[in-house]
Parts: C-alpha cells; structure tokens; sequence
C-alpha cells in the first residue's frame, strides 16, 4: 500500500522538481553572475544600494496594493450578494468567464476602449467634455488590471462566504442582532480566509505585472516584472534579472506569511 502511495506522487514530485524548484534552484545560481558570467556578490549590492531599485521595489508593492484593494472593494459586495442568488453558481461561472479568454487579447481590447478615438473619449465628447488622454496613465493600468484580477478575488471570497453555516447567522437574528450587527459580527469574520485567498491570488501576480506595464501604461509604469524583462531580453544581463527574480520569490512569501491563517504554524 505504501509503494503504490508512493507511485502515485511521483507524478507531482516530478512537477515540483522541474518547474517549481529546479527554475528557482536556476533563479539562485544565476543571481551570482554578472553580466561577464563572473562569480560575483554585486547584483545583490547594485539592487540594494540603488534608489532606481528600491524605488521600483516600493512602485511594485504600492501597485499591488492598490489593485489588490480596489478588486477587494468589487468582490466582496459581489461575492456577498452572488451567493444570495438562486443560480449563483451559474452567475459566478459567467464573472469567471472572462479568465478564458487571453490576456493579450483583454490588453488589445482596452486600448480600443481607452484610446483617444475610443469608446470612452467618445462618450466624453458626446458630454462635451473632449476627448482625454487614458491610456498609457496609472489610472488605465490599475483599472484594467483590477478588472483582470476580479475573479480570482471573487472566487475564494463567494466559496467562504457561501460555506458558512446559515444557522449561525439565524441564531445572530435569533439573539437580537441586526443585519448590519450579524455581517460584521459573524459573517465577515468567517470570511476572512476566502479574503486571505484573494488577496494572495490578486496581490502576488500584481508584483510581477510587465505586459500592462508595456501596452496599458506605455513604459510609465514600472514595476519588477518590469525590470526582470528589461534585464532578461534588453540588456541579457540575465545575473541582475535574476536577482530582481529572488527578491520578488522572498517578497511573495512574505506577502503569503502576513495573509496566513491566524495560528497557522505552517
């Protein structure tokens, strides 16, 4: 019994090994190389004494955040009402839909919607208030990457919200409270993990964002998927990209470690 336990996740061992542990392995090596494939400690110094660096590091985080609270705004209140719905399920695989369909076509799509003849200048002219320059701003990036974003937020909030236990929210109006009382009181707090979730699934991407950095925010917007494109296939100073890869990898588990379950040891 235990040998074919053992057959059976020799499958997922393998998976872990070539493309979760054998490309960070590769990630850590690389970062110990300069751009004349010297053995050398000065990718970390550059990164950690360079303001251009740590400026982008802060950029990164402070995007994230954002987009991870203005999806969190959208999908709560959505995921809230989703599971109060008769086909909630049927409702909840329409908002996934859209995760189909390829990121590059999304992008393409919104630079029609927010380009200077598109649909949204027009509906400003219709106003008369003139056409305005959308695309290639901060307010483009983090709109449409919120807008990608969403169903991954969504998701794990509607599945802890619809698992909660509906006699604990009858016994809260059973004891006198009100729906504003049984929402923060009960409902929210047993939430929490789906809102952990969709942090971790929202914010974690959004470090790394360099494609919407490129067609949505016209090269100003600059994040470290920015840089570890820039170094990767501009500069093939693959060492620097790969140290910029490490620190987002140590970010990332920080981020995971800060939105655990509380009394998670794991």
């Amino acid at each position: 019994m235990t040998k074919k336990v053992y057959l059976s996740a020799l499958p997922y061992c393998l998976w872990l090994f070539l493309f979760v542990l054998a490309p960070i392995a590769l990630l850590v090596y690389k970062s110990f190389f300069d751009i004349h494939n010297q053995l050398t400690l000065a990718n970390y110094a550059t990164y950690f004494t360079s303001w251009t660096y740590l400026k982008m590091s802060l950029n990164s985080v402070i995007y994230a955040t954002i987009i991870s609270f203005v999806t969190l705004v959208v999908s709560y209140p959505a995921a809230y009402f989703l599971t109060k719905l008769k086909h909630k399920q049927l409702w909840l695989m329409l908002i996934i839909l859209p995760t189909w369909i390829n990121l590059l076509l999304k992008a393409y799509a919104f630079i029609g919607i927010f380009g200077k003849s598109g649909a949204v200048n027009q509906f400003l002219s219709f106003f008369g208030i003139g056409s305005q320059q959308l695309l290639f701003t901060d307010f483009a990036f983090i709109f449409v990457a919120s807008y990608i974003e969403i169903p991954f937020m969504i998701l794990p909030i509607f599945n802890a919200i619809d698992d909660i236990d509906q006699n604990l929210v009858k016994a809260g109006y059973d004891l006198g409270a009100t729906r504003l009382q049984n929402f923060t009181q009960i409902i929210f707090p047993l939430s929490m993990n789906g809102v952990r979730s969709g942090v971790q699934a929202v914010f974690i991407p959004s470090l790394s964002l360099f494609m919407l950095t490129r067609l949505i925010g016209g090269n100003r917007v600059i994040t470290l998927g920015t840089a570890i494109e820039e170094h990767f296939l501009v500069t093939q100073n693959w060492g620097m990209g790969a140290t910029i890869g490490m620190v987002l990898i140590v970010t990332m588990f920080i981020v995971m470690f800060l939105t655990r379950k509380r009394g998670d040891k794991s």
